[in-house]
């Protein structure tokens, strides 16, 4: 038995809309519904500067007429506005090019039987009202000012949300999850006039109990921006450089962005001819895993309805495969790995959720030690990275590193070189947390270039 939502209103919204669509000529459809409720509460200098609480719900209807498809989107449940939702769609769809790789998924194929439990995706306990969030907030702040140096805080805030996801197809899919989250953030000014510098941290839980103390949390805020007073514009040339564990994860996010079906379909991936082939060292390996509990990017089913299920994109540095939909898969002559993601107004695409890069295992300290001198990147601007050639150039900061130890603060500097030799030459650490939905270690690159003064 697959489940059915316990949201009534979803899904009596979500079968009228599939109704309608088949009512006005739809050869098949589905139907995606996102209720959504959040709360955030900022403040300065312990006054409440914002407080904010939105709710809705989100519609996505989305029809076939053989190989032609449309979809609509709408906030209204009202019985004539789907009617019209309906209608409208049936009339893009009509009008819409032929489109040979779309369609439902095969029934025998859809998600059944999940423990949705086993996720542990939702807090049960009581919402937080505006004013828990406050004093959160207030805390955040406070611990941040306590530290000498810092004066103010440019963001010290706590937010709730919760949500609820239903999809359903005319060929019988139906089923439904629910998520929460709690939030606190806290961004740190340090020095005055030009001089200033800011840095933060924060937290995002499924369960509110699982934060970290909001004290903690301003007071790192608060040294990490003091860390990064009078820098110091590093000096020119080969060295290698350290991916503080907070920006490894963007390095990484490259490589998920190539081996994503849609790119490489259209032939667009600098990764496009390298299936089968080493493209980290083989000490590592990339594992996605959309069953983690208690874990943002957790999810039983794909935006087509298809089961999620751990895999290997990269195993001993080979790698496996490509990140697939139904429709990338369809044009490669593959299937798909469950990786359908839309929302209520787009057509489904292949995103990848939680991944680990395991195989790491020197400390963040190690990795400094085996540096001797270089740069330790903390934070990036900017991007340049060419998708065909790999390509990568970006803005940096961080400390600049001296036998293994820091020396000074760096900013206004940019690296480059490119990604296919560079997560070749990838040396991780082990400081992954192991909470987030991409758990990715601090990460050693050694002759990158380093353009200061």
């Amino acid at each position: 038995m697959m489940q059915a939502s316990k949201h009534d209103s979803s899904d009596d919204i979500a079968f009228q809309l599939l109704s309608a669509a088949k009512k006005a000529g739809a050869d098949d459809a589905d139907v995606l519904v996102a209720e959504g409720v959040s709360t955030n509460v900022e403040v300065r200098n312990a006054t409440l500067e914002l407080a904010e609480r939105s709710e809705g719900i989100d519609l996505g209807l989305r029809v076939f007429l053989g190989k032609k498809q449309a979809i609509v989107s709408g906030s209204d449940g009202r019985p004539e506005t789907i009617a019209a939702m309906a209608e409208r769609a049936i009339a893009m769809a009509k009008e819409a090019p032929d489109d040979p790789y779309c369609g439902l998924a095969q029934p025998e194929d859809f998600a059944k039987d999940w423990d949705i439990a086993a996720y542990d995706l939702y807090d049960s306990s009581q919402e937080p009202d505006a004013d828990h969030l406050q004093r959160e907030a207030c805390k955040l702040e406070a611990a941040a000012l306590e530290c000498k140096g810092i004066e103010q805080t440019s963001n010290a805030s706590a937010s709730y949300s919760k949500s609820a996801v239903f999809l359903v197809t005319s060929n019988g899919f139906s089923g439904s999850y629910q998520r929460t989250s709690h939030g606190l953030s806290c961004v740190a000014i340090a020095g005055t006039g030009l001089g200033m510098e800011r840095d933060y941290d924060y937290d995002d839980r499924i369960h509110g109990r699982d934060l970290r103390p909001a004290e903690e949390i301003g007071r790192r805020a608060a040294e990490r921006a003091l860390s990064r007073l009078n820098p110091e514009k590093p000096r020119s040339g080969v060295f290698p450089v350290l991916f503080d564990e907070r920006v490894a994860s963007s390095l990484i996010g490259h490589l998920i962005n190539a081996v994503n079906g849609a790119s490489v379909a259209r032939g667009s991936s600098w990764l496009r001819n390298h299936l089968n082939q080493q493209v980290l060292p083989a000490s590592l390996s990339l594992v996605e895993d959309p069953t983690r509990p208690r874990t943002s990017g957790s999810r039983p089913f794909d935006a087509e309805g298809l089961p999620k299920r751990p895999r290997h994109i990269v195993k001993d540095g080979i790698l496996q495969g490509w990140t697939l939909d139904l429709s990338s898969a369809r044009k490669l002559g593959m299937a798909s790995t469950g990786n359908a993601a839309r929302s209520a107004g787009s057509l489904p695409s292949p995103q990848v959720g939680n991944v680990t890069l395991g195989g790491g295992a020197k400390t963040r300290a190690e990795l400094l030690s085996d540096m001797g001198t270089g740069l330790l990147v903390t934070s990036m601007i900017g991007s340049t990275i060419n998708p065909n050639t790999g390509d990568y150039s970006r803005g940096a900061a961080g400390h600049w590193v001296e036998n293994g130890e820091i020396v000074s603060a760096v900013s206004e500097c940019t690296i480059a070189g490119n990604l296919k030799d560079m997560l070749l030459r990838m040396i991780a650490g082990n400081d992954a947390q192991v909470h987030l939905s991409r758990r990715v270690p601090s990460v050693l690159i050694e002759g990158m270039r380093i353009a200061g003064q």
